[in-house]
């Protein structure tokens, strides 16, 4: 028999620990994807996912996916062959961005940053004078960066705007509207406190007037996705079987969002990811994302010297049944990602976290 877990302390980079709400509803009685009560409960899981995103989209929906799903949709139906896509490089997701890109037909241009910094906006905006789109991510999840999104989107000329927004959608200010993002995903697992296996999307007006028709992906295509959704028309079109126990959790955690109120969830998501940056410090640790571009909901911080990565996170593991991750790439052993999303943006859980990485580096 597989061992049974009663708890992990999940400060990782994702998933992270789910809200209450939303593991309650996991265990709501499964009902057909086409009952009227889960066609309400969609209905006003599009709602609430229009608030977090900061958009009026109507084609705005959780994709049964998760948010690397999320990813290849927005490049499926946007890009085809020939097509340019701008793509801004400074961490892993950037990286896979190209690579969904060209596996859909585009021409990539690459625009590479150091690993650890924020996007240049000015440098993606001035790589090529006419792409199909431009694409970066808002928080990085390798290096734990923030990069500004509005910038491209206010200088994006005739381009379409992808934003990946995995680290920050329910934590961290997110406009897409204002912002100009035209085609945006996301994932449940982080500071929307759910466990992973839905993909947060939305899409303008704009990119779905000059959608891709006939995209390679049937199961990811927006134009029958939106049908499924009942966007703009309010009627419905069978597409697929709907995960409706992942939606009712991520409307549960929704209403537990908007109840606490997004501009004070975002605040504790700060306030943790502040104290926990100086906790770091006050080890004697330091800090691997650029100052001034640093996650509140992710941060990333640098190995000390002599200290075995791979052995400090096993003693969490095994003594507090905490998890923090590793790096990634070329940072695999000398970075640590730490993640206080969802319910585990708090004074009490940077505190816990703290304490048991103090006890780790002294005796792992």
């Amino acid at each position: 028999m597989p061992a049974i877990l009663t708890s992990r302390f999940l400060f990782g980079p994702g998933p992270g620990n789910a809200y209450p709400e939303a593991m309650a509803a996991l265990s709501h009685p499964v009902i057909g994807h086409l009952d009227p009560v889960f066609i309400e409960r969609l209905d006003r899981t599009c709602a609430g996912l229009r608030t977090v995103w900061g958009t009026a989209n109507t084609r705005t929906l959780p994709l049964s996916a998760t948010g690397s799903g999320g990813m290849e949709a927005a490049f499926v139906n946007t890009v085809s062959d020939g097509d340019v896509a701008v793509v801004a490089v400074n961490g892993l997701f950037g990286e896979r961005m190209c690579e969904v890109a060209r596996r859909c037909g585009a021409t990539v241009v690459r625009v590479d940053h150091e690993w650890g910094q924020p996007v240049d906006a000015e440098r993606v905006l001035a790589a090529h004078p006419a792409p199909k789109v431009i694409a970066a991510v808002h928080a990085e999840t390798s290096t734990g960066v923030l990069s500004d999104i509005a910038t491209l989107g206010a200088n994006k000329g005739d381009a379409l705007l992808i934003a990946d927004a995995v680290t920050s959608i329910g934590g961290l200010e997110l406009l897409a509207d204002q912002w100009g993002i035209d085609v945006g995903y996301a994932g449940t697992q982080k500071c929307l406190g759910v466990p992973p296996g839905l993909s947060p999307f939305t899409v303008s007006e704009r990119a779905f007037e000059r959608r891709i028709r006939d995209p390679r992906s049937w199961y990811l295509d927006i134009g029958l996705l939106g049908g499924y959704a009942g966007a703009a028309t309010g009627s419905r079109t069978y597409h697929h079987t709907a995960p409706v126990t992942m939606i009712a959790g991520l409307e549960a955690a929704l209403d537990r969002i908007l109840a606490e109120g997004l501009d004070a969830v975002q605040a504790r998501h700060r306030a943790a990811g502040a104290a926990l940056r100086a906790g770091l410090q006050e080890l004697g640790l330091e800090l691997f994302a650029a100052e001034g571009s640093r996650l509140d909901s992710l941060t990333t911080v640098k190995v000390p010297d002599g200290a075995d990565s791979a052995a400090v996170r096993g003693y969490l593991l095994r003594n507090f049944s905490m998890e923090i991750g590793a790096g990634v790439g070329a940072f695999k052993d000398s970075v640590w990602r730490i993640g206080t999303m969802g319910p585990n943006a708090s004074p009490a859980a940077v505190t816990l976290v703290l304490g048991a990485l103090e006890e780790a580096l002294a005796k792992a």
